[in-house]
């Protein structure tokens, strides 16, 4: 196997480890803020939610390890994980409150 079908192995197995990470993050900020109609209800949009995260990060990671980490396999890893970090900040960070600061 090459340095350029590793992302085919990767980019997956990161974007969807991103999509678990953004969706368990999420949750626990809206248990702590009690955001919501019920557990259900809330299941289904986390399930959502983090379905598209984790399609957004598997692209990117895809990108990253498939492109950049055939010439560099470190800058590669690296630039995925940065990106993956920022994607599950701005996913928290814009999704916490939905109808703004209660708690």
């Amino acid at each position: 196997m090459t340095r350029g079908q590793l992302g085919y192995l990767i980019a997956p197995l990161a974007g969807v480890g991103t999509g678990v990470l953004g969706a368990v993050l999420l949750n626990a900020a809206w248990r702590a803020c009690d955001v919501g109609v019920n557990g259900s209800a809330n299941g289904l949009a986390l399930l959502f939610c983090g379905a598209l995260l984790a399609l957004l990060a598997t692209a990117w990671w895809g990108v990253l390890v498939g492109y950049v980490g055939r010439r560099n396999p470190a800058a590669g890893l690296l630039g995925g994980l940065a990106g993956a970090v920022v994607m599950v900040w701005v996913f928290v960070a814009l999704l916490q409150v939905p109808d703004g600061y209660r708690c």
